[in-house]
This record gives structure tokens, C-alpha cells and sequence, in this order.
């Protein structure tokens, strides 16, 4: 069933769900000398603003001010649809423009609440300009280190959806809702109009989440929180969970690829569950066990609420092999990208560089876990940009301010995770290994035979007390008592 579209509500019926109660203060407009029938003179072009404000009781297309959200301080941006599609035109761009100075005065995060058109036809280029002039507020205040977090309503298209919709840090939408650069009017007749839809952006990295309408204040007063809300101390390894020693029931096998790795018929199973490995091996298989616990379950014991950050904003996602994001521990907030035993895809690392680079702005210190067999090897991930990727990380990692804490809880393959690691701070699980290449793959390319194989991870050193002893790693967690 197609999906329906969803209600097109004013700006003060916006404002009105998302802002706590009796807390939302207009900012008051800016002056600006009026010429008939605005600045290219359009016949009728008063008329129409007029019908506009009758229409709407509005006197532009945005209203802004400033309000609690959850209890959080923001200015928020409410766009009026019903105002000439809620089209941008010079006063528009001065409303916008005042939002943002005051943000930036204040210390506040910006919130635009979106739902428009595009630039305003009678107002012709001048009208088009003012997306310059945006974009140069929403860099200042990112240059100041405030957040700006959008929410997308139906439509949000054009200029509005490639300045303060996709330019913001973290993108939210509506369900139901069209966004796009292209707006209905002026795609190709045979364009697929699932395309331009909150689901179909959030599948190509567009967009973080779709939240429905009754939940908004509750996710946006989250993100809001926690992105103003810093950890002042590095963040601390998490503990190890039981790993091996945890029983099978509750977590799931996840059935780890092995995708480019040779079949060597060793064992896998029968593994110890307490110390560490005895031999290289042993860490390997301990690493790959299914009941090892993974990402999320690291996740869920160590903050006691987060909010995922979902794409690389290249037209990529990889929700199943790297998890980002901003969790509560403790009361504050830290940043966290955790591989989950997959290998990880160009739009993976992507991410994970778009999270370091927004942490580091923000001052938010960072986590990361690195448990993967290695970067995906396919074509597709070749043609995705896979080198270029790692190498996007790789240098956000080495040149990110505020610290960064690595835990190895699983596979650490290669450059594929190294490039998720922290120099000078990395720790690791017992259940854990680290390794140039995989003991099969070093195997295969010294031309060796299957069986051998074990003797070369023992060659390799890559159990969590060879890497410690080699100064890879700072120490080995252990679980909670």
C-alpha cells in the first residue's frame, strides 16, 4: 500500500508539538524597505502576498524564535507552506539570517523545521541568492560549534532541502514526506516518485531517522541534549561482557561473513570460556564464536540512551556493519562508532569519519569498537570508493582534538580496523585478536597449506597479550565482578 501523504501542518501547529509549553518567544523580524511588487516589479506580486498573509495570518514564509524543547534551549525555524509554498525570498533570507546571529550570540543549537518549495519565482535570482546567504549563517554557527539538527516536513524540496535540510548535522523527517532537489513540478515525467521520499533518503544516507509526528519532541529533545551535553573526560574502555562464557540463549548467531577467507576444515568449536587464549588460533576462533557478544550488546551496557547517526551522505548507508552515533553515560555525552563483525562497506567508514568530524566540533569525546574481518573486498565495494574511504577515517582519526577511546571486542582485520583505532589508546577483550591479514589469508599468500594455518596466527602474535606486549594495545578489559 502506497504510503499516505502526511498532513501539511502550519508553522504555529509545528511549533506548537515540537516546542515545550509556553516557552516559544518570536524573534521579531527584521526591517526592510518595501518596493512595489517586489524587486523585479512581477504584476500581482503584492496581491499574492497579501491572499498569502489573509490565508495564513502569517506575514512570511518562516516564523522564528526561540523555545525549550524536552527542556533544552534551541532557536527553531518553522516553515509556512501555505505562505507561497513556503518559497524563500529576500525576507525570508533575513529571518534566517536573524535566526542565526541570535543562535550564535546566545550559544543555542538551530532547529529548522522544513516544508518548502524552493526559491520564490517572482523574486527571480535575488530570490535563488539568498541560499548563499544561508548557507554562509549555517557555516558560521557550525564554525561556532553549535549544532543544527533539521526536521524535514512534507515537502521540503529545492534550495530549502540542499541548505538547511541536508546541510544541517543531523536530518530528521517525517514520515510520508517528500524530499528532493527536484520538486514534483519539475522531474522527469518518468521519474520514480519513490525516490523522493524520508524512507528512500534515509536508505541512501540522507537522512538519520524517520520519526513519526507524536514522538518528535521526545527524539528532538534527545539529540538536542545530547549534542549540547559533553562528556569532560575522555571516554573509558567498556567493560568486557562474559563473552565466550555467556550461555547461547539471547544472542543470536549472526552468522559472520567470511567472504575471501579459504576453508581450512579447523575446528570452531569447543572453545574455553574463561582467561586469556592460549594460542593465536584459540583467539581467532574465540573472536568468531557466534555467542560472542557484539556491537549492540556493547552499546546497550554501556550508555543508558542513544540516538543513531545513519549514512555517509554520499548516497550510502551501512547500518549492518558499523553503528554510530551519541549515547548518555553517566549523565553526559559521548560519541560512539562500533563495528558489528561485518566487514565494513565504503558508506560504513564514511560515516564513521562524518561522526568523528561532528564530535570533534562539538567537543564530544568519542568511542569506538572495532570488531570486523575486514574492509568489504567486493567490486562494488572497489567501485563504492572503498580505498578512499579508509583513508577518509584514517586521517579524522589522527587529527581529531578530543580524545578517542578503542576496545577490540571481536575481529580486528586488517587496515579495515585499524582505521576504526585510536593511536596511543586502544584496548582489547580476552575474547579479541589483531591482525596484519587473517591467519588463512597470510596462509594462502605465503603458500602454505591449510593445515598450517594455525601455526601461522601463532606467528602473527595477534592474541590481546602478544598486542599488549607489543605495545599495539594499552591493556585487556575484563568483565565486571
Amino acid at each position: 500500500m502506497p504510503e499516505q501523504t502526511p498532513e501539511r501542518l502550519s508553522a504555529r501547529r509545528i511549533l506548537a508539538l515540537v516546542a515545550d509549553p509556553d516557552t516559544f518567544a518570536e524573534l521579531p523580524p527584521p526591517a526592510r524597505q518595501s518596493r512595489p511588487d517586489g524587486p523585479l516589479g512581477w504584476q500581482g506580486y503584492d496581491a499574492s502576498r497579501a491572499r498569502a498573509a489573509e490565508r495564513t495570518g502569517e506575514e512570511e514564509s518562516v516564523v522564528v524564535g526561540t523555545a525549550r524543547v524536552e527542556g533544552t534551549a534551541a532557536v527553531l525555524i518553522a516553515f509556512e507552506f501555505g505562505f507561497l509554498g513556503g518559497s524563500l525570498g529576500e525576507r525570508t533570507g533575513d529571518r534566517l539570517e536573524a535566526a542565526y546571529v541570535h543562535a550564535r550570540a546566545h550559544r543555542l543549537p538551530v532547529v529548522p523545521l522544513v516544508a518548502t518549495g524552493g526559491s520564490r519565482m517572482q523574486e527571480g535570482m535575488l530570490a535563488l541568492s539568498q541560499l548563499q546567504r544561508v548557507a554562509r549563517q549555517s557555516a558560521l554557527t557550525r564554525e561556532a560549534g553549535l549544532p543544527q539538527i533539521a526536521v524535514l516536513r512534507d515537502p521540503t524540496t529545492g534550495g530549502g532541502w540542499a541548505t538547511l535540510g541536508a546541510g544541517a548535522d543531523v536530518v530528521l523527517a517525517l514520515p510520508g514526506a517528500q524530499v528532493g532537489f527536484a520538486g514534483s513540478r519539475v522531474r522527469p515525467p518518468d521519474a520514480d516518485p519513490a525516490a523522493y521520499t524520508a524512507q528512500a533518503q534515509l536508505a541512501a544516507g540522507a537522512v538519520d531517522a524517520v520519526v513519526p509526528l507524536a514522538e518528535l519532541r521526545t527524539v528532538l529533545g534527545l539529540w538536542l541534549r545530547l549534542l549540547t551535553a559533553p562528556a569532560t573526560d575522555p571516554a573509558d574502555p567498556p567493560a568486557a561482557l562474559g563473552a565466550t562464557g555467556l550461555p547461547d540463549a539471547g544472542l543470536p548467531d549472526t552468522g559472520l561473513p567470511t567472504t575471501g577467507l579459504p576453508d581450512t576444515g579447523l575446528p570452531t568449536t569447543g572453545l574455553p570460556t574463561t582467561g586469556l587464549p592460549a594460542t593465536g588460533w584459540e583467539a581467532v576462533r574465540r573472536a568468531r564464536a557466534p555467542q560472542r557478544p557484539r556491537a549492540h550488546a556493547y552499546l546497550d551496557a554501556y550508555f543508558t540512551r542513544r540516538v543513531a547517526l545513519v549514512g555517509d551522505r554520499c548516497g550510502g548507508a551501512d547500518p549492518d556493519g558499523m553503528l554510530c552515533g551519541f549515547g548518555e553515560r553517566n549523565g553526559r555525552t559521548i560519541a560512539f562508532a562500533a563495528q558489528t563483525g561485518a566487514a565494513t562497506r565504503p558508506a560504513g567508514y564514511r560515516t564513521a569519519a562524518r561522526l568523528i568530524r561532528l564530535a570533534d566540533r562539538l567537543d564530544i569525546p568519542v568511542l569506538t569498537l572495532v570488531d570486523t574481518p575486514g574492509a568489504a573486498n567486493d567490486a562494488d565495494a572497489e567501485r563504492q570508493g572503498a580505498g578512499a574511504a579508509i583513508a577518509e577515517l584514517f586521517g579524522e582519526v589522527a587529527a581529531a582534538r578530543m580524545p578517542i577511546t578503542t576496545l577490540v571486542i571481536g575481529e580486528g582485520g586488517s587496515g579495515g580496523a585499524l582505521a576504526l583505532a585510536a593511536p596511543g589508546n586502544t584496548w582489547a577483550t580476552p575474547d579479541s585478536y589483531f591482525s596484519v591479514i587473517a591467519p588463512e589469508l597470510a596462509a594462502a599468500i605465503l603458500k602454505r597449506p591449510p593445515e598450517e594455518v594455525e601455526a601461522t596466527a601463532d606467528q602473527l602474535r595477534i592474541r590481546p597479550q602478544d598486542l599488549v606486549e607489543l605495545g599495539v594495545v594499552r591493556g585487556i578489559v575484563t568483565p565486571l565482578p
